[in-house]
């Protein structure tokens, strides 16, 4: 009897998803975030999102900074697919965030879908 052929894995981030699971995800993951001050009440971010199912049809078309209730305080929209750079890593500049807020969510957008997928916290330097 042969033996099965192997299961193939894709690395995403710091994660191994099998092939299967990779074709039936429906958001893109933001799987890295750094974030630093960059003035008064103001932050610059990189995120890093793996959206392995991009295509010029459907692909990771922003991300979004925001805090526990959903307000946003600044959005990135990216207009074509990174099918050939995963993960990738893109910056929003400059983002306003009220004294009062100590952490935000960073979250990604799928051209069809919307936003969902795995998201991250981060503390804000200097709160």
């Amino acid at each position: 009897m042969a033996a099965p052929p192997p299961r193939r894995t894709f690395l995403t981030g710091m994660l191994l998803i099998p092939a299967a699971a990779r074709a039936e995800q429906r958001f893109p993951d933001v799987v890295g975030v750094s974030v630093r001050r960059s003035g008064d009440g103001r932050y610059d971010f990189d995120v890093t999102i793996s959206s392995p199912y991009d295509t010029a049809e459907r692909y990771a078309d922003g991300f979004r900074v925001r805090d526990e209730a959903g307000t946003a305080f600044g959005e990135r929209t990216l207009f074509h697919d990174h099918a050939d750079e995963q993960p990738f890593t893109r910056d929003l500049y400059g983002v306003s965030i009220p004294a009062a807020v100590r952490s935000v969510i960073v979250e990604a957008r799928d051209r069809r879908y919307g936003y969902g997928g795995r998201t991250m916290r981060v503390a804000l330097p200097g709160r």
